[in-house]
This record gives structure tokens, C-alpha cells and sequence, in this order.
């Protein structure tokens, strides 16, 4: 699943000593020989205790983790919608990520500049809302002189699009984003074609200081991210990445004792992984043998053929059935054979809905 979450933010908000943490702590590359990582792409292993259950429950020779891309996004200023600054770089890389990760500064420091002279987190979001709204804004009017004329002439398909981007300059005009917005199914189907920008899932990411990240309830930065997010239906992660970049840097268990010192159940970068993995509507399923452990993303609503189908084409292509155990009633029944005789194993045809957390084994015959 080749589906990544983009790391914007103005500048000296934190967002590349975030990325470098991500860059640090990424997966394997031995483990994904077919990825091609670009330099501003990192690739993270998906935190899951399930899988670490399973591993000690089976015993298998190699365990192997799902993993997730994040891609650093060129900075921004104002004006990126014309052009100004690398502008054009950023907007280019907006359109190629499925969902958006907005990291903004929560903390006051006379040491870090910041780019407008003073600490605003909303005001550093609506920058950079404002100019993926203006280049949305743009695409919309140029689309609507060509749609409009056909539109008049009573062609369906011009009517029913001509309709949505009405919708959309009416947002964009109000300063909100296409997310907002709500569509017909079939406007829907057009408002697909247009990539906008406005319209990719967003989450904030607070970036507070070394002695807030434990307990970040009193930080009023914080909160007004929280007020603005409530209103944009998004998730905010609170995280202090000049420590995600140290954590990044040691083992489990040095980790782990890390966390402790400082008061934390779970590293950001960590809950950050998670939360961008949900907002894409992304799932995970095993397999599970002597030889492997291995977790597998998939989309949630994806069928059992389509599943099979991410581990190899021929499994999609010679389908036969997906023998099926959820993760909760094999480790509650301690072995794949007890779950068996207890009846929890089910043989899933063509048209099963595969769910978040299912241990699979295949059958096929191509």
C-alpha cells in the first residue's frame, strides 16, 4: 500500500526535526526490497502489540512489521500559491501525499526566530490553509470556464460537476476547505478528478517544549490548536520533536526507560505513525506461520481476494477462500489449533470484508 502522509509547517516550527526522527528511527530497509525511498521520504515500521503477541505465541523465524511513508514537504511562506519562495515545490509534493500532517509551534523560545516575529499557532495554520485554498481556488475557476458552457447546453455530466464546483469556490471564497464541503455521490465522482489540494485529510501535530510534552493540559498554544481542529473534525498529536529525535536514537529497552524518565506512555512519533495510518482508513492483517510473522496493510472495506492480492497478484488471481481467525480468539485460545476446535476459525469466500486485526492463511490455485 503505497499511500504517504506529507510533514508540512512553516518555518522553525520543528517540522524537520521531526522528519530527521522519522529518517532515524525507520524500518529496515532489508525488509522492503522494493521500495524506492527519495531522500525526503522516510519510512517507519507501524507500532503494533499485536504483532508482538503473535511472535511470542508462534515462535516464528522472522518477524516482520507493516510500514508507513512520510514524505517532508518543501517550506512555505506566503504567497506559495503564486509561486513565491519554493512555492511551487511545496504544492507539487502536497499533490502527490494521500493525507496531511501539520506540525505547529507550541512553545515560545527567544533562541528559535519564528517567521512572522511571534508565536501564533493559529495564525500559522491559516498561512498555510489560506495558500492551499488560493491554488485549489484557481484550479476550480479554471475548470468552471470550461465545464460552465457544456453545463448550458444541458450535457449531465457538466450539470452534476458544474454543481460541485459552484460548491467549492463558495468555500474557497469563505476561506474553507474542500473537506468541508458536502457532496452528492455523483458530485463526488467529478470532485475526485480535481486532486485539490484542501480536500486530503489533515492532522496537527503541537510541537511543545522538553518540560510540557509529559503534561501539555496547561499549554495555551496547545489548546487553541485544539479549539481550531475541533472545528476541522481533525486529530491533534501533541509531541516535542527535539525529543522524538533523541528517542529515535536508542534501543527498546533504553527507550522504553527513556519514556519513563520523562513521564511518557508512548513516544510521539509513535502515536503519530498511528493516528496518520487511521486517517488514511488504513487497516492491518496477519499472517501467521513457523516461517513468518508478518503484518500487512490494507484498506478498510478491501475484500478478501483484494487482501490476498497485496501479498501477490496470483493469490488475488487464483482465489479460493481465506481461512480466518481474529487476533483476539487465537491468542485467547492460545494456539491456531485450539481456536480451530473451538469453532473461532471461519473459511471466508470471495465476498468477505477483511477486518483490522484478522490472522489470515490464504488458499489459492492459480
Amino acid at each position: 500500500m503505497a499511500l504517504t502522509a506529507g510533514i508540512v509547517g512553516l518555518p522553525n516550527v520543528g517540522k524537520s526535526t521531526l522528519f530527521n526522527a522519522i529518517t532515524q528511527a525507520g524500518a529496515e530497509s532489508a525488509n522492503y526490497p522494493f521500495c524506492t525511498i527519495d531522500p525526503n521520504v522516510g519510512i517507519v515500521e507501524v507500532p503494533d502489540h499485536r504483532l508482538n503477541k503473535l511472535t511470542e505465541l508462534i515462535k516464528p523465524k522472522k518477524t516482520v512489521p507493516t510500514a508507513f511513508e512520510f514524505t517532508d514537504i518543501a517550506g512555505i511562506v506566503k504567497g506559495a500559491s503564486k509561486g513565491e519562495g519554493l512555492g511551487n515545490k511545496f504544492l507539487s509534493h502536497i499533490r502527490q501525499v494521500d493525507a496531511i500532517c501539520h506540525v505547529v509551534r507550541c512553545f515560545a523560545d527567544d533562541n528559535i526566530t519564528h517567521v512572522s516575529g511571534k508565536v501564533d499557532p493559529i495564525d500559522d495554520i491559516e498561512v498555510i490553509n489560506l495558500e492551499l485554498i488560493l491554488a485549489d481556488l484557481e484550479s476550480v475557476e479554471k475548470r468552471m470556464d470550461r465545464v460552465g458552457k457544456l453545463a448550458k447546453q444541458k450535457d449531465k455530466d457538466a450539470v452534476f460537476e458544474h454543481e460541485a464546483l459552484v460548491k467549492l469556490k463558495e468555500a474557497f471564497e469563505n476561506n474553507l476547505p474542500a473537506r468541508t464541503v458536502e457532496f452528492t455521490d455523483e458530485q463526488m465522482k467529478f470532485v475526485k478528478h480535481l486532486h485539490l489540494l484542501t480536500i486530503k485529510p489533515v492532522l496537527y501535530v503541537a510541537n511543545v517544549s522538553e518540560d510540557e510534552v509529559a503534561d501539555p493540559s496547561n499549554n495555551e498554544y496547545v489548546k487553541m490548536v485544539r479549539g481550531f481542529a475541533e472545528k476541522d473534525n481533525a486529530e491533534v498529536i501533541v509531541i516535542c520533536a527535539k525529543i522524538e529525535s533523541e528517542i529515535a536514537e536508542l534501543d527498546g529497552e533504553e527507550k522504553a526507560m527513556f519514556l519513563e524518565e520523562i513521564g511518557i506512555e508512548e513516544s510521539g512519533l509513535d502515536q503519530l505513525i498511528r493516528a496518520s495510518y487511521s486517517l488514511l482508513g488504513l487497516a492491518t492483517y496477519f499472517t501467521a506461520g513457523e516461517q513468518e510473522v508478518r503484518a500487512w496493510t490494507f484498506r478498510r472495506g478491501m475484500k478478501a481476494p483484494q487482501c490476498a492480492g497485496i501479498i501477490h497478484t496470483d493469490f488475488e488471481r487464483g482465489f479460493i477462500r481465506a481461512e480466518t481467525v481474529s487476533f483476539e480468539d487465537l491468542i485467547g485460545n492460545g494456539s491456531m489449533t485450539a481456536a480451530r476446535e473451538a469453532g473461532r476459525v471461519r473459511l471466508e469466500g470471495k465476498e468477505y470484508i477483511v477486518q483490522d486485526g484478522d490472522v489470515i492463511h490464504f488458499r489459492f490455485n492459480v
